[in-house]
C-alpha cells in the first residue's frame, strides 16, 4: 500500500509541476528522492489549508479518474431524481466525458419543474467542448436574459461559437462582456487573441495589460493556478 501511495503522490507532484510550469529542477527531486521531494514540493509549492481538499480531490481523479462516476451512477440507480442526474452528468462533465453528460442533462431539461439555467449552462459547456457550436448558439440564445447569463462564462462560450461560423461583429459583442477586472483571466486572454487576429492591437494590449498588472497582485494560489495564462500574456505583450 506504502508504495502505492507513494506513486500516486509522485504523479500529483508531477501533473501539478507540469500544469503550473514550475521549475524543471522540481522533477529531479520528485523523481530521486520520492516521499520526502514530494513532501518538500507539496508544502512549498502547493499546501495551504484551503487547498487541501481540492489536493485530495485531485490525487482521487489522477489514481481513478471514474470512481466518482460509479458512485453517483449507482446512487442514480437506486433515486431517479432530477438532482442524482444532474449530479452524475456534472461528473461526466468534469472528467471531459461530454458524449456521456450530454444525454443526462437532456433528460433533466425535460423536468418542467424545475429551473433549467444551471443545466442549460452546462449544456452549453458540454456542446462547445464537441464542437457544436450550432447547439451552442441554440441554448445560449434561450437563457440570454437570464440575470445570471450576462457577464457568464455561457455568454463568452457564446461569443466564441459565433466567430466560429463566422458572426464576428456578434461574436465580439459577446466576448468584451468577460473583461472583468480581477476575474476571467484565462477568458481573458482569449479575448485579446481574438481582437489581434481582427487587427485590433491597441484594444488587444489594453486587455493584455489590464491582465499584467492583476498577476501582480494576486494571491499566491492564484498565481499557480494562472501561472500558464500569466506567462502567455508577457509573452504576448514583448510582441508589442
Amino acid at each position: 500500500m506504502a508504495f502505492y501511495l507513494s506513486i500516486a503522490l509522485q504523479a500529483f507532484c508531477l501533473y501539478h509541476l507540469y500544469k503550473n510550469r514550475n521549475p524543471y529542477y522540481w522533477a529531479f527531486l520528485i523523481f530521486f528522492i520520492p516521499v520526502i521531494g514530494c513532501i518538500i514540493y507539496l508544502i512549498t509549492q502547493v499546501y495551504n489549508k484551503r487547498d487541501a481538499e481540492k489536493i485530495t480531490n485531485e490525487i482521487t481523479h489522477i489514481i481513478n479518474p471514474t470512481k466518482k462516476v460509479r458512485g453517483l451512477e449507482k446512487q442514480l440507480q437506486f433515486s431517479e431524481s432530477y438532482q442524482n442526474r444532474v449530479n452524475l452528468a456534472d461528473a461526466y462533465l468534469e472528467i471531459k466525458d461530454y458524449n456521456n453528460a450530454i444525454p443526462h442533462y437532456l433528460e433533466a431539461l425535460d423536468d418542467s419543474s424545475q429551473n433549467d439555467f444551471y443545466v442549460i449552462k452546462q449544456l452549453i459547456e458540454a456542446y462547445f467542448n464537441i464542437e457544436d457550436c450550432e447547439t451552442v448558439i441554440l441554448y445560449a440564445e434561450k437563457i440570454k436574459d437570464h440575470s445570471e447569463y450576462k457577464k457568464s462564462r455561457a455568454q463568452f462560450l457564446y461569443g466564441l461559437a459565433l466567430e466560429r461560423v463566422g458572426k464576428l461583429e456578434e461574436a465580439e459583442e459577446n466576448l468584451k462582456q468577460i473583461d472583468i477586472r480581477y476575474s476571467f483571466y484565462d477568458e481573458r486572454l482569449i479575448y485579446a487573441k481574438f481582437l489581434l487576429s481582427r487587427g485590433k492591437k491597441d484594444q488587444a494590449k489594453e486587455v493584455l495589460e489590464d491582465v499584467h498588472t492583476e498577476s501582480q497582485h494576486m494571491t499566491k494560489v492564484n498565481k499557480r493556478i494562472y501561472r500558464g495564462t500569466i506567462f502567455e500574456v508577457e509573452k504576448l505583450l514583448t510582441d508589442f
